[in-house]
This record gives structure tokens, C-alpha cells and sequence, in this order.
């Protein structure tokens, strides 16, 4: 049995979510897990885990500082244990652009840090126009409909795909 710390790295609470899911596969699959907004990580000792697996969302491109930081001050301790990182996105809607070799939003963050997680997976996120601030919504209708997507403000839409995040959190267990 191993145990696992989850960080996080969430705007709106979909990316918790989704770390919340991944936990409760890999507790049915034997091992502990612990689940920690990754702002919060000084209040733990991360060495003292198996693996660890980081899960970020994207608002309007790019990956939240702190996710940047705790890879920067950790990085010999992730590259030391198994590890593992998914980024989350609306652009990951697409079946064009929702793999980690595709995803310009993963390839971006991949080629700004040092860390080489052992696993890698991009998910797509929630869309939630009725929860966003009337400037974020505004913003996010904009940027979706240059990409072709949803922008009717009453829009709640889930592209998460749950069987993938399943299947991600199985092969973390094994790693």
C-alpha cells in the first residue's frame, strides 16, 4: 500500500473535484491518499509520501504562479518519487487537443518547467457561465466563441470524462 499526496490547483472547484474522484479510485484500489490545495502544501511534508500527483486548471491560459512555485522548490522530491500531473481545460473538449501530446495549454506548462512527471493527462474541465463573475463570464464567452464553443450565458456544461479520470487515477496506483 502506498501513500499518496494529491495537490491542487483550482479556480472555480472543478479540478478539486476531479482530485476528489482520483482519490476515492485509488483508495478503492488499496492505497491512502491525501488531498491538499497545493497553496496549503507548506503545511505538510511532502517527502513523506509514495507519490505525488499534482492536478491544475487553466483561466485564460495559463497555470496558476503557485503551481510553479511548489514544482520549483520540490522539484529534486518529485523527480526523486513516482509523480504524475494533469492539467485541466475547456479546450480539452476537443478530441483534436485532449491529450497531453495535443494540448497546447500542457505542452506550454511542460516546456516552462523542469520537473518530467512519470504520468501526464489533460482533462477537460466544467463550464459554468451562471457562477462567473459578469468580467469572467464576459471573457470566457469571448475566448469560446473564437474556439467554437458554448457562449449562451445560462450555459453549465461538464466535458469532464469521468471513465478517463478513472482510468488516470489506475495508473497512478500502479506507478
Amino acid at each position: 500500500m502506498s501513500t499518496i499526496l494529491i495537490l491542487y490547483s483550482t479556480v472555480d472547484g472543478h479540478t478539486r473535484t476531479i482530485c476528489e474522484r482520483i482519490g476515492r479510485v485509488i483508495e478503492a484500489e488499496g492505497h491512502s491518499v491525501a488531498l491538499w490545495r497545493i497553496e496549503d502544501a507548506n503545511s505538510i511534508d511532502p517527502a513523506s509520501y509514495d507519490k505525488i500527483v499534482i492536478g491544475a486548471s487553466i483561466r485564460y491560459g495559463k497555470h496558476r504562479r503557485s503551481v510553479f512555485e511548489f514544482i520549483e522548490t520540490h522539484l529534486s522530491l518529485l523527480e526523486s518519487k513516482p509523480s504524475a500531473f494533469f492539467s485541466v481545460n475547456i479546450v480539452a473538449r476537443k478530441p483534436q487537443k485532449n491529450r497531453p501530446e495535443t494540448n497546447p495549454y500542457l505542452r506550454k506548462f511542460l516546456r516552462q518547467i523542469r520537473w518530467k512527471p512519470r504520468l501526464l493527462d489533460v482533462f477537460a474541465g466544467r463550464l459554468d457561465y451562471p457562477s462567473y463573475r459578469p468580467l469572467d463570464r464576459l471573457a470566457i464567452r469571448f475566448i469560446l466563441w473564437m474556439t467554437k464553443g458554448p457562449t449562451d450565458p445560462s450555459t453549465v456544461i461538464e466535458f469532464t470524462d469521468w471513465a478517463r479520470v478513472d482510468e488516470f487515477a489506475r495508473r497512478v496506483a500502479v506507478i
